[in-house]
């Protein structure tokens, strides 16, 4: 009983670790359960049972990033993480902190790194580990560790914006945003776009998309509009919620089962990047997905009738 209620009270940020180390709901899972089955099994109690849990669910993270990798490098179309609605470890007083590294753009950023650095980034700048225990868990000698985090470190500042909106603008801009979507204003849409704005697709060859990649104000506002409009048609709603810890939204079809993820990333007070995830294996931990492919004949067909 005793190793099952630390284990529960662990599990968060476990959970936590291991998805921002994978970009994966689904593979973080299962390194926790992985790590629990260990845990279970161990013939002596450890000393620390957060330095046992958390040395072993990174361990087994590495593992399955380096695996996980290889599949990337074949994946159809454009990798994206898999979205994360409510990341399960809470630490009010490091709330945008925390937020942030779980966001879209730092979880593509990690990507850019080696399976080490990224660990050892995860566990020293997002959940600040001592580099006795980050050493422990890597099987590395602290100075090596240090090393690791210099890296990682500079890898990821030199990708990451300098300037970014606070939360409520944040909230404020995507509120306007998903209005004038729904509305269709193009000239609103214009205004909170940044001038080189991408909107990023993820189907992995298993979905419809509206594309891969679109570039430009100008292109993303009149695609977007029209996009949403035809889902509007055949009774699709867009729920605004936060998604990875930024401003995003749900598409839901008429009986509520989830279509695509958006995120949105906000900066200099307009909106950067666009995340659009619509690959349903990556949709499943959050409820019934929707069949996209038949949705996108009945748009094709709502379309035909009103021409």
């Amino acid at each position: 009983m005793r190793r099952t209620k630390e284990f529960e009270e662990l599990r968060p940020l476990l959970s936590s670790i291991a998805y921002r180390i994978l970009g994966s709901v689904s593979e973080a899972e299962d390194a926790v359960q992985e790590t629990w089955l260990r845990f279970d099994a161990s013939p002596t109690q450890p000393r620390s049972a957060k330095a046992f849990l958390s040395a072993t669910v990174t361990r087994i993270s590495i593992d399955v990033l380096r695996s996980a990798r290889v599949r990337r490098e074949q994946y159809v179309g454009q990798w994206l993480p898999e979205p994360l609605l409510t990341d399960p470890y809470e630490d009010p007083a490091r709330s945008a902190e925390l937020a942030d590294s779980l966001s879209m753009a730092a979880l593509l950023l990690l990507e850019r790194l080696s399976p080490p650095e990224r660990a050892v980034f995860v566990l020293r700048d997002v959940f600040s580990f001592g580099f006795p225990e980050i050493a422990s868990a890597l099987g590395r000698s602290q100075s090596a560790c240090r090393q690791l985090a210099v890296r990682a470190r500079r890898h990821m500042d030199a990708g990451r914006p300098r300037f970014v909106a606070d939360r409520r603008q944040r909230e404020e801009l995507a509120e306007r945003f998903f209005a004038a979507l729904r509305e269709g204003d193009v000239d609103c849409l214009l205004d909170l776009l940044a001038a080189d704005i991408q909107v990023i697709g993820d189907g992995g060859g298993k979905a419809p998309q509206l594309a891969r990649t679109i570039a430009g104000a100008g292109n993303a506002a009149r695609l977007l509009a029209l996009f949403v409009d035809a889902l509007m048609r055949v009774d699709v709603t867009v729920q605004p919620h936060e998604v990875n810890g930024q401003p995003g939204a749900i598409f839901r079809d008429r009986d509520g089962k989830v279509l695509t993820i958006w995120t949105l990333d906000i900066r200099d007070g307009q909106i950067q990047t666009i995340h659009s995830v619509i690959n349903p294996d990556k949709l499943a931990h959050l409820g019934p997905v929707a069949d996209a492919w038949a949705l996108d004949r009945e748009v094709r067909q709502a379309r035909r009738c009103t021409n």
